[in-house]
């Protein structure tokens, strides 16, 4: 699907899909707890619907309750050999120790660029931990055969926390305590929000500073009732919209949150946006936008809404993590450079871990959503602001985490 996003201001509020993260992880936990567990303000994203297929196939029932809740049987009792995770980085490091808990083998598979992204941060780890497995070269398909039974070991943080995410969920149900060392770790807020979600399902997980967890064994899920909360990383693109083509209001998100893109509101308080934040929303209106500095190492996935503000603010700014971008649904670093040359905007990556964005004009293009559902997204939040329009190839790579994102730009447009 292409589209075209014309020039335009936006004045309005919304609300912005759940946390697919939240979304994920209490999905996970989920299926590991005993009872039926209702999952409130569920959001249908491909990620989501990734999340859902995995769990079914390792056992829970689940039924839509209505549009936007779920009720999930929980009850670990794999029912194929292959899990399916389609195209969701998470979901595959989630769901490979989760996995590992059958005393059977079972094949981790994907699709898409995701076949291309490194999981040898699993492989070793999972041995140690008593897991028997058989890998293609630190590629999907992986084949994980347990049952996984605790221990000491160590791993590398460096790259995601998200195998750190799935080792957190999936070791309170062996039979053995863990303590994980953790080196190097990074996107803690991500571990925060692991944490917190165990928490809920009645789980207990000790660390030390992030570098070493204590998890006991032997622990058992309970089935809860939780409302999935908004999702920051889905607002920022709509908090930068409103920074440079008009105002915007979101409801149910908060900056109390855990999650770690409401690092947001620093940056656009730092380019000099307008910020109101309110109990459970929070507005974000147009002013004079000028250059500013950031450091995304802890939450990467808002580099390109980043971009998007840099490239209407006044001056050079300086965004630092780029390090964290190599391995996304492209290598995000060379694809901001790449599609936002295309708009006429200057980014260069040319030193090492940073970003460097020079504000300017945005000309009428045709760009690339490059299967990156984050890019196709922050490309037509600046063709807001071009001097015609901004055509987009391949946008229908929103559906990943934001099916309804042109929907709701749409809604926002004065008319």
């Amino acid at each position: 699907m292409d589209i075209t996003i014309p020039r335009g201001s936006l004045k309005g509020r919304l609300t912005p899909p759940c946390s697919k993260s939240y979304a994920q992880r209490a999905l996970a936990v989920s299926l590991l707890a005993e009872g039926e567990s209702v999952l409130r303000n569920i959001e249908f994203c491909n990620d989501t619907l990734s999340a859902i297929r995995c769990i079914e196939s390792l056992g829970a029932k689940v039924r839509r309750i209505d549009h936007s809740t779920l009720a999930v049987l929980g009850g670990f009792s794999p029912k194929n050999d292959i899990l399916q995770v389609g195209e969701s980085g998470l979901s595959t490091r989630l769901f490979t120790p989760i996995a590992s808990l059958a005393d059977h083998p079972i094949v981790i598979n994907g699709t898409g660029t995701l076949l291309h992204r490194p999981m040898t941060m699993m492989i070793e780890p999972l041995r140690r931990l008593g897991v028997e497995v058989r890998d293609g070269g630190g590629y999907l398909p992986i084949e994980v055969k347990g049952p996984i039974r605790g221990g000491e070991i160590e791993v590398d943080g460096s790259l995601s926390s998200q195998f750190v995410t799935g080792l957190l969920l999936a070791l309170p149900l062996a039979e053995e305590d863990t303590t994980l060392r953790v080196h190097g770790a990074v996107s803690t807020p991500y571990i925060d929000m692991t944490i917190d979600t165990a928490k809920r399902f009645g789980g207990k997980i000790l660390h030390n500073d992030y570098s070493e967890f204590f998890i006991e064994g032997g622990q058992r899920y309970q089935a809860t009732d939780l409302f999935i909360e908004g999702d920051w990383s889905a607002a920022a693109m709509l908090l930068v919209a409103g920074a440079i083509a008009g105002e915007v209001t979101l409801d149910n998100i908060s900056t109390l949150s855990l999650q770690a893109d409401t690092a947001i509101c620093s940056a656009l308080v730092h380019a000099g946006a307008s910020v109101i934040n309110e109990e459970n929303s929070i507005t974000v209106a147009k002013r004079e936008l000028q250059a500013f500095e950031f450091d995304a190492t802890n939450c990467p996935d808002l580099f390109p809404a980043l971009a998007a503000l840099a490239a209407a603010a006044e001056g050079e700014s300086v965004i630092i993590g780029t390090k964290r971008l190599e391995h996304k649904e492209s290598n995000r670093a060379e694809t901001i450079r790449n599609e936002y040359a295309k708009l006429g905007i200057e980014v260069d990556i040319s030193t090492e871990n940073i970003m460097k964005i020079r504000g300017g004009e945005i000309h009428s293009a045709v760009a690339d959503g490059c299967n990156d559902h984050r890019i196709a997204m922050s490309l037509s939040v600046s063709a807001l602001r071009s001097d015609g329009a901004v055509e987009i190839k391949g946008a229908e790579c929103v559906e990943k985490s934001y099916p309804d994102f042109f929907k709701d730009l749409e809604r926002l447009r004065v008319k």
